[in-house]
């Protein structure tokens, strides 16, 4: 699971990393040399992954209902987080823009950012009781 993460993010960031540039007019300098390098990297951290995987051989019958738990929570956590990024995102912008303009307004908009991430310490209350309950 790890190599695999590790190749998602070595492939968004080589196309990020492109992407940024081009748009500000920098051609990379060899870039197939970065590709060949990140591929390999995530390659080769899959293949350990995978290798230790199959390592551990004698691991214990695992039901679909379980995973099906696992997978609950991990949900509830990460779509938590990421919700209450996208709030904190909006409302600390608007929050810096009355700030500039009225300094006196800090606490109230400090307040507003507390509740947009409390959203994320909802899903992670969530995922525990989810947890306790498998």
């Amino acid at each position: 699971m790890f190599g695999l993460a590790l190749l998602i993010t070595t492939c968004v960031a080589f196309v990020g990393g492109g992407y940024w540039s081009l748009k500000k007019g920098r051609i990379p300098a060899h870039p197939e040399r970065f590709l060949r390098l990140a591929l390999g990297v995530a390659f080769f951290s899959l293949a350990l992954s995978a290798a230790s995987a199959f390592a551990e051989g004698g691991s214990a019958e695992v039901s679909s209902g379980l995973g099906l738990g696992y997978m609950g929570v991990a949900l509830s956590t990460g779509l938590a987080c990421i919700g209450a990024g996208v709030g904190v995102g909006f409302i600390g912008a608007a929050a810096l823009g009355v700030i500039s303009e009225k300094p006196s307004m800090f606490g109230t908009t400090l307040i507003y950012v507390g509740l947009a991430e409390g959203i994320a310490i909802y899903g992670l209350v969530i995922s525990l009781f989810l947890l306790g309950r498998l």
